[in-house]
C-alpha cells in the first residue's frame, strides 16, 4: 500500500497564492498517477488536477486551467499543487490521491484512486 500526506492548505485573500504538498511512503514506485482532489462543503469530491508519473503528462479540471499547476518529484516521492489567482469558490479540503499499477483513462474522476491523503484545508476569502 501506499500512505499518503499532504500539507500546505491555510487562509488566504482572494488573488493569493498556496502551495499544497503530497509526501507518499509505500509502496511507491507502483504508483502511476497522482491527482488533487477537493470537496467543498454539501459538494461531491471533485478533481482538480493530475500527473502522470511517467511521461508528465497532466490533466486540469476546466475551473483550474491556467490558475493550478501540478508536479511531481519522483525521486523525492512527492507531488505538488502551485495555486494561483486563488478564488472564494475554491474553498474547500483538498486531498491527494495516488494509483497504483495501471493506467485510467478517467484522471479526473474519484473512483480511479486507491490510496488518499487526509485533506488539507483551504480558505479563500474575497
Amino acid at each position: 500500500q501506499v500512505q499518503l500526506v499532504d500539507s500546505g492548505g491555510g487562509s488566504v485573500q482572494a488573488g493569493g497564492s498556496l502551495r499544497l504538498s503530497c509526501a507518499a511512503s509505500g509502496y511507491t514506485d507502483r504508483i502511476v498517477l497522482v491527482g488533487w482532489f477537493r470537496q467543498a462543503p454539501g459538494k461531491e469530491r471533485e478533481g482538480v488536477a493530475a500527473v502522470y508519473i511517467g511521461d508528465g503528462s497532466t490533466f486540469y479540471a476546466d475551473s483550474v486551467i491556467g490558475r493550478f499547476t501540478i508536479s511531481q518529484d519522483y525521486a523525492k516521492t512527492m507531488a505538488y499543487l502551485e495555486m494561483n489567482s486563488l478564488k472564494p469558490e475554491d474553498t474547500a479540503i483538498y486531498y491527494c490521491a495516488a494509483r497504483q499499477y495501471s493506467g485510467t483513462s478517467r484522471p479526473l474522476i474519484r473512483n480511479e484512486y486507491n490510496n488518499w491523503g487526509q485533506g488539507t484545508q483551504v480558505t479563500v476569502s474575497s
